[in-house]
């Protein structure tokens, strides 16, 4: 079974994506800010990881950054889930490292297509 980290701040944009992960069977876990994302990354690299482009603490952004710095950190793909449709942040998104996004709010159907499209299922 893949594993995805969903990152969010929050708790109900997490469980939808949880539920909806489970759904698809895949397990997850879950982060408030991108500090605490890369700390479940250093113990344990997820297959996936679902990530706010806003968040306090540590922005998704910079999680993206930082994670693609560390050794395993090229290995999960990325999927930026936002609200920003704007194309200049899509490019700066795939720019840091991220390998796609989802515009929120998404669903099943948008989470499966971009998963299928990134090789994960």
């Amino acid at each position: 079974m893949k594993h995805c980290l969903v990152v969010d701040d929050s708790d109900v944009i997490r469980k939808v994506a949880k539920r909806i992960l489970e759904d698809l069977y895949f397990t997850s876990t879950e982060a408030e800010n991108g500090q605490e994302a890369l700390e479940r990354c250093r113990r344990a690299m997820p297959d996936v990881i679902l990530v706010d482009w806003h968040m306090p603490v540590m922005s998704g952004i910079d999680f993206v950054k930082a994670l693609r710095a560390s050794p395993q950190g090229r290995e999960p793909v990325v999927l930026y889930c936002t609200t920003e449709n704007d194309p200049d942040d899509i490019m700066r998104a795939v720019e840091t490292g991220a390998d796609d996004y989802i515009l929120k709010p998404f669903d099943r159907e948008s989470i499966a297509e971009k998963l299928k499209d990134n090789g994960v299922i």
